[in-house]
């Protein structure tokens, strides 16, 4: 997937009417807390730099390669940029890996990451979250298929007159097993493709999961498919869903309150940024 880049004038434009409609809660977002309550706090003030581990993860956290106006963008570089705001210090990115992106936290490389991470058991063990968003899974099936005229929900679907396809060891597979058990299951090698839209549109499956992020992108290019959930075109689909934040080391208690402070006053402007990040996949 492609993103269309924001050129520098039009970022600055965008960003300051987001923070405009966020409204009085944002500008009143709470002070840092007062000097030797927050030992991270203080080390950030004192370096002059808020250090945010980077890896673009979309709809939350987009690199610019082009050279063409800002180099991040997203909600998540949108809170970022307000935590820095707000602690006066300057934002500085630091590249990380996926296999980096969490022990830099333990490691003092980084005072956050902000290349989004899903919320999980065996992480909550390690890093602490500000979460301001989630994913979740779509189920989409070709709009002809009589099969499905009767279909209004996610629900609808786990029935023996429906067929389920889904990728061999992809991230659905166990969670269509447990979600669809009436239903008939057609596992297939991955092609290498976000969801197995082959199956359907040869009309050997009538619905197949897919992550609600990529299912915008392939609703664009494939005509006549329909998803559900269906309002707001599966968006806010809470299916196999999961919280979507940034990390922090563990045992900093007053500073994780500050940011969770801070992320709840800008909650309409974040999924209101990633709500454009998506509308321009392309």
């Amino acid at each position: 997937m492609r993103f269309k880049p924001l050129h520098s004038t039009s970022a600055r434009h965008w960003l300051a009417g987001l923070l405009l409609a966020a409204g009085s809660s944002a500008l009143l977002a709470q002070a840092p807390p007062a000097p030797g309550a927050s030992p991270r706090i203080d080390a950030i003030q004192k370096a002059g730099e808020l250090r945010v581990g980077v890896l673009q993860n979309s709809p939350w956290l987009v690199e610019n390669t082009t050279g063409n106006g800002p180099a991040w963008s997203g909600p998540a570089w949108l809170l970022a940029t307000e935590y820095a705001r707000l602690l006066k210090v300057k934002l500085q990115p630091v590249a990380v890996s996926h296999e980096t992106k969490v022990p830099v936290l333990a490691a003092n490389q980084v005072d956050m990451t902000i290349s989004p991470l899903g919320e999980t058991p065996e992480r909550l063990k390690v890093v602490d979250f500000v979460v301001y968003s989630s994913t979740s899974v779509c189920m989409f099936g070709r709009a002809g298929n009589e099969k499905l005229a009767k279909v209004n929900s996610v629900d609808d679907l786990n029935s023996p007159d429906i067929t389920i396809a889904y990728f061999t060891g992809g991230a659905e597979e166990n969670w269509v097993k447990e979600r669809f058990p009436k239903a008939k299951l057609r596992a297939v090698a991955s092609s290498g493709a976000t969801a197995p839209v082959e199956e359907i549109m040869a009309k050997r499956a009538d619905a197949a999961p897919i992550n609600r992020v990529p299912w915008v992108n392939l609703n664009q290019k494939v005509k006549g498919l329909v998803v559900y959930p269906k309002d707001n075109n599966c968006q806010g689909s809470q299916e196999k869903a999961s919280p979507v934040g940034l990390a922090v080391d563990k045992n900093q208690q007053v500073y994780l309150d500050w940011l969770r402070q801070v992320e709840k006053t800008l909650q309409a402007t974040l999924t209101a940024d990633e709500k454009r990040v998506i509308d321009n996949i392309k």
